[in-house]
């Protein structure tokens, strides 16, 4: 990629990784989006210690990634659910997974995901250009705003 790289504090990988927190947090999601929703589901399923698992489940609440609900059927249950910005971080994890796949254990994951549709795996989460082209690292560049080519440019460039 280009040269052209934005000061540390104006990246918005620090802020999001500052959401995020570390490993349990991520595992956390993952159990989330496996269909877990309460504090003793997760800590049996992940085995942390529950000191922990309070404070991520306290720190992703925070930063609005999941949401804290009490059950109406028996109001000292607590549930936790992912909120829109946590499901929208679905493409980071599957590409961490597939990424895990390939460089760190060398074997395809179990199980495996699929579409429900037709039950066919899911594709690599790739780059993508605004025309759906697989993208790879020689095929990106770091541009500034004034330099980004917008679609009534390209219209007028046409004409």
């Amino acid at each position: 990629m280009g040269k052209l790289r934005e000061p540390l504090m104006e990246c918005s990988l620090p802020a999001a990784l500052e959401s995020m927190g570390e490993r349990w947090s991520f595992l956390i999601l993952r159990a989330s989006f496996n269909g877990l929703h309460h504090f003793e589901e997760f800590q049996s399923e992940l085995g942390i210690a529950r000191n922990i698992l309070a404070n991520r489940l306290g720190r992703l609440v925070e930063h609005g990634i999941m949401k804290r609900e009490t059950i109406a059927a028996d109001r000292r249950k607590i549930a936790y659910a992912l909120t829109d910005k946590g499901f929208a971080l679905l493409p980071t994890m599957v590409a961490l997974r597939q990424w895990g796949e390939r460089w760190e254990t060398c074997v395809p994951a179990f199980p495996i995901l699929v579409d429900e549709r037709d039950r066919r795996p899911i594709q690599q989460v790739s780059v993508l250009s605004h025309d759906g082209r697989v993208l790879g690292k020689h095929d990106l560049i770091w541009a500034l705003p004034g330099d980004v080519a917008r679609d009534e440019d390209q219209a007028q460039a046409a004409a």
